[in-house]
């Protein structure tokens, strides 16, 4: 991550693409609280991907959104390296989409409570993330599991490890 001492990178905020569509208005407002947009020295850096071509944001939505609502059309970013789970994001990205949201301005557009925000948007998030880890086990079952084995006629086979 960014290190004090390294000079600092923007990017525009019309060129992120949002992998979150809702933004929690109490931490809007605890972000409002410290935010200056002449000193963005407690401003951390927002993390990006290129993605497709696209630059996707993986955190830092709240921050760039205050940003925008105090004017600024750039803010400091650095590189995501962390192996995040990159099926959830995509899947997050495509639902961002199909709701409308397409850059910040859009996000900026969908602040909501923070009960709506723990209600809509962390409840989806745990749903998604409970049904890519069902398909992710449906695909690949934990050794040991029966599985169905089309070599002797559609039995069920069981590895050594269950009997």
């Amino acid at each position: 991550m960014f290190k004090v001492g390294d000079e600092m990178q923007y990017i525009p905020l019309c060129r992120l693409q949002p992998s979150q569509f809702y933004i929690s208005e109490e931490k809007l407002n605890r972000i409002d609280a410290w935010f200056h947009d002449k000193d963005l020295s407690n401003f951390e850096p927002v993390p990006v991907k290129l993605v497709d071509g696209k630059l996707m944001l993986t955190d830092g939505h709240t921050r760039c959104v205050a940003a925008l609502q105090h004017g600024l059309t750039s803010v400091p970013f650095v590189w995501e390296t962390d192996d995040l789970d990159w099926e959830m994001y995509d899947a997050c990205v495509r639902a961002c989409k199909a709701r409308g949201v397409y850059s910040i301005r859009d996000l900026a557009r969908r602040i909501i409570s923070a009960e709506a925000y723990d209600a809509q948007w962390n409840a989806w998030c745990d749903e998604l993330h409970e049904d890519i880890m069902k398909n992710r086990t449906a695909v690949n079952p934990p050794e040991g599991s029966k599985q169905i084995d089309e070599s002797n006629g559609g039995e069920i086979a069981f590895s050594k490890q269950t009997l």
